[in-house]
């Protein structure tokens, strides 16, 4: 593994991480823990109790904003109403969650200096590594609107898009940094169908991605008006939505899909498949049962966790194994 595919390697495991403890802020109820950006509760460290918090330091005017883009008297936002929404729990789970940021932006500007020692025959990452780069940076000042938006839907739906599209573009990149990238040995005659069944894959795959994050936003919004209440009673009304409906129906469409692409793999490469491959139909089946125990038990906190986290992998395996459908043997030299 060269120097390149270190960085981007880490860059894209840096994300993964991300996400498994972004759902865990999330399914906390944590998003709102620190009320300000970059600071939290206008220090560099967040206090560990309200006795701590220093009122001098919290700018009182965005918590005024804010409370007129939610719809209330930004006349209500006073010290004690402020202090009354400190949670220190909450605090430091949103804090650790910006932490882990950290290593995703220094990994991809790593990656983004290691591509000025590519060859210029492999221009492509230059752009991916730049593109990464800048896409870590939209999210970082999407992370800020999604604070004071107050956990908007529409911006945290917007906010994992970003995301997905980061796997996409670190699983490629992190492939194509060498001079052999991993391929496939496909028979020439099904190379079209096996590319053709990976590629719908991928698609359906972002689709049930988004869906599922649009799920989220009305798990979060029941976390608040069923306050209290055991989270089994949140299945039926889920039930009644279009959103849940196609969201369910949709994960069989990607297990055929799947078994399609494994099947058509094999028969293309005499059965040798390939990890990426092995991996993602392992997380379907897995995906699969956390959905039907969300569905028929009751939406676990930590069920929620693994399902969104295992999603990533899931995008970064599916995008890895289209990848390999294509043979890059480059020559010697410049």
């Amino acid at each position: 593994m060269t120097r390149f595919q270190k960085f981007a390697s880490a860059a894209l495991v840096s994300v993964l991480f991300l996400i498994f403890v972004g759902a865990i802020v999330r399914v906390t109820g944590a998003g709102l823990g620190c009320p300000d950006w970059p600071k939290c509760w206008g220090c560099l460290i967040p206090p560990w109790n309200v006795e701590q918090v220093d009122l001098s330091k919290v700018d009182f005017e965005k918590f005024e904003k804010k409370a007129a883009r939610l719809g209330r008297d930004p006349s209500t936002v006073t010290p004690e109403h402020i202090l009354e929404n400190f949670n220190p729990r909450h605090v430091w789970t949103e804090f650790i969650n910006r932490l882990c940021a950290l290593p995703v932006m220094f990994f991809s500007l790593g990656t983004m200096v290691a591509a000025f020692g590519q060859p210029r025959r492999r221009r492509i990452v230059w752009w991916t590594s730049l593109g990464s780069l800048l896409l870590v940076g939209a999210n970082a000042v999407l992370g800020a609107m999604v604070v004071y938006s107050g956990l908007k839907p529409g911006v945290l739906t917007l906010h994992m898009a970003l995301a997905m599209l980061l796997i996409g573009v670190l699983s490629f990149t992190a492939w194509r940094g060498t001079n052999q990238p991993w391929s496939l040995r496909l028979d020439p005659k099904s190379v079209g169908m096996v590319r053709g069944s990976v590629l719908v894959l991928l698609i359906l795959i972002v689709v049930e991605g988004i869906m599922g994050t649009q799920l989220r936003e009305m798990t979060d919004e029941m976390a608040k008006s069923h306050d209290g209440e055991p989270r089994e009673q949140w299945i039926g009304e889920l039930e009644e939505t279009a959103v849940y409906f196609i969201h369910r129906s949709f994960s069989w469409v990607i297990v055929a899909v799947s078994l399609f692409a494994w099947w058509r793999t094999g028969l293309a490469t005499g059965g040798h498949v390939g990890k990426p491959a092995k991996v993602l139909l392992a997380l379907v089946g897995v995906q699969m049962l956390l959905g039907l125990i969300m569905a028929q038990i009751q939406v676990f906190a930590v069920v929620q966790v693994l399902h969104v986290g295992l999603a990533g992998i899931m995008l970064a395996a599916v995008v890895i194994w289209l990848c390999g459908t294509w043979r890059i043997r480059e020559p010697l030299g410049d």
